[in-house]
C-alpha cells in the first residue's frame, strides 16, 4: 500500500517528482489524471491490473492545474487528495515547479490553501528549491543559478513570466495565509512550540535550501507533517525517510527496450535550445515545424511524417522540433498565442501517436506543454517509473504497454547531450 501521495500541477512536473521518489528508493506509480475509483475495482486479476496502485509505495497524480482556471484547479486538486487519502497514504505532497511558475492570479496559493483546509494543517512548507538543478532558496528568495528568479530566463516565460523572487511576495496575491522564512539554523532547531505565538491561522514556512544536504535537514524537521508543498528537491530525502521505515524494496522497471525512437521538442527554454543545437551538431536528422508555414498550409503533419519515414531505416533518430528563440516566439505569438500553441502541440502529439501505431517503442519529448499533449494523445492512464536520464527526468513505462519507454522532460532540465543520453539508456 502506498504511504506517500503526490499531486503535481502538470505532467512533466509529475514525472520530475516521481523520479526523485524513485531515486530515494520508492516504487512509484504515476497516474495521468485522477484514477476512476470504480475502474480500480474491476477485473478478476485486480492485483495485476494496470490500474491498481497496490504495489506502489508512492502514487503521483498528474493534473493540469498550473494554468487552469482557479476554481477548476482547486476542485481537481481536492479530488486528487481525497483519492489519495482513500488509498491510505499517510502524507500528501503538493508539487509545483522549482521556478514557481505562477502569475499573480495563479493557482499555487489557492490550491495550497485548499489542501491546508482539507487536511486541517496548522502549518506547512513552501519549498520549491531543487539545488541539483540550480534552484535554491536563501532568506526566502528563490534563485536560479544564483540569479534572482525575476532576473533569470523566467522573466520571459510565455505563460508564467515571473515578477519577483521573494516567495512570500509571490504568494501574497494568491493566498489567504501568511508566510514566514526559516534560516538553516532555525530549521535545525525547529520545534512546533516555536510557532505558538503566530499560529492564529494556517501558516506557510519557507526554509532556506541552498545545498542538497539541506533537504535531509528539512525532511528530518518536517517529514512528519501530513501535508507538504514544494518542488521535487525535497522528495528524495522524504522518500529515503519513508524507505527506511518500509519493510519491502520498491520495484524499478528495466530502462531498455527494442525498437525505434522519435525525438520531439517544443520547449523554448535555453536548456532545450542548447540540447537541440547539440543534436544538430552531431549531424543527426532534424525537422523544424514552422508555425507561419503551417498556418499558411505550406507545411503539414504529412510533411513531417514523410521526413521521419525517409530516415526510418537509418541508425540515426529523427528530432522534430518547434522550439525557437524568445524573439522568434514573440513574432509567432502575433499570429495568435493559443492558436499557435494548440497547432504545434497537436501536431507533435499526432506524430507521437502515429509513431507508436507504426511500431516505434521509444518516444522522447522536451517541454511541459509538448509532453502534456503527447501523453494525452497516447492515452496511457498510468506508468511505472524507472531510472533517470537527468535529475527530474525519469524513464517511464506505461502499465498498459510494458514494451514502450517514454521520456518527458521539463524544458529547463537535462544536460546538453540529453537526447543522446536518452537514446542510449532506452535502447537494448
Amino acid at each position: 500500500m502506498a504511504v506517500l501521495g503526490c499531486i503535481a500541477d502538470d505532467f512533466t512536473g509529475a514525472s520530475d517528482a516521481a523520479s526523485f521518489l524513485v531515486k530515494g528508493g520508492m516504487s512509484v506509480r504515476l497516474y495521468n489524471g485522477i484514477p476512476d475509483q470504480p475502474a480500480l475495482e474491476k477485473g478478476p486479476d485486480r492485483h495485476h491490473s494496470p490500474d491498481r496502485p497496490d504495489d506502489a509505495q508512492a502514487i503521483v497524480i498528474a493534473l493540469k492545474s498550473r494554468t487552469q482556471e482557479t476554481s477548476r484547479a482547486v476542485a481537481d486538486s481536492l479530488r486528487a487528495a481525497r483519492f489519495l487519502l482513500a488509498q491510505g497514504v499517510k502524507q500528501i505532497y503538493f508539487k509545483y515547479c522549482s521556478t514557481f511558475d505562477s502569475t499573480p492570479k495563479g493557482n499555487i496559493g489557492p490550491v495550497a490553501d485548499a489542501l491546508m483546509d482539507l487536511m486541517k494543517a496548522p502549518y506547512t512548507l513552501l519549498c520549491p528549491a531543487l539545488p541539483v538543478n540550480g534552484r535554491t532558496v536563501e532568506h526566502g528568495m528563490l534563485l536560479v543559478n544564483d540569479v534572482p528568479l525575476h532576473e533569470s530566463h523566467m522573466k520571459n516565460h510565455p505563460l508564467t513570466p515571473m515578477w519577483d523572487c521573494r516567495i512570500d511576495k509571490l504568494m501574497e496575491p494568491q493566498s489567504r495565509y501568511e508566510c514566514r522564512c526559516l534560516t538553516t539554523e532555525e530549521v535545525e532547531h525547529f520545534s512546533p512550540g516555536s510557532l505558538e505565538q503566530v499560529l492564529g491561522s494556517p501558516l506557510y514556512l519557507i526554509p532556506d535550501y541552498k545545498e542538497p544536504e539541506d533537504g535531509s535537514r528539512i525532511a528530518a524537521a518536517f517529514g512528519h507533517l501530513p501535508l507538504l508543498t514544494g518542488g521535487s528537491g525535497l522528495l528524495e530525502p522524504l522518500a529515503q525517510m519513508w524507505t527506511n521505515r518500509l519493510s519491502s524494496e520498491g520495484h524499478i522497471p528495466e530502462s531498455g527496450t527494442d525498437g525505434k525512437a522519435l525525438l520531439l521538442a517544443g520547449s523554448c527554454s535555453k536548456a532545450t535550445l542548447g540540447q537541440i543545437a547539440w543534436y544538430q551538431s552531431q549531424g543527426k536528422p532534424c525537422y523544424k515545424l514552422d508555425p507561419a508555414a503551417m498556418l499558411d498550409g505550406k507545411q503539414t503533419l504529412e510533411d513531417a511524417w514523410q521526413f521521419i519515414e525517409t530516415h526510418s531505416s537509418s541508425p540515426d533518430t529523427v528530432l522534430v522540433y518547434s522550439s525557437d528563440t524568445p524573439e522568434k516566439v514573440k513574432e509567432f505569438q502575433k499570429l495568435g498565442i493559443e492558436k499557435v500553441a494548440d497547432m504545434l502541440e497537436g501536431t507533435t502529439a499526432r506524430l507521437a501517436v502515429r509513431a507508436v501505431e507504426q511500431g516505434y517503442t521509444r518516444i522522447i519529448s522536451a517541454g511541459g506543454e509538448t509532453s502534456g499533449a503527447v501523453t494525452k494523445g497516447l492515452g496511457f492512464s498510468s506508468y511505472w517509473m524507472g531510472e533517470s536520464v537527468a535529475p527530474g527526468v525519469p524513464i517511464m513505462v506505461p502499465a498498459e504497454r510494458p514494451d514502450i519507454r517514454l521520456i518527458l522532460k521539463s524544458g529547463n532540465f537535462g544536460q546538453e547531450d540529453f537526447f543522446g543520453r536518452a537514446l542510449t539508456m532506452t535502447s537494448k
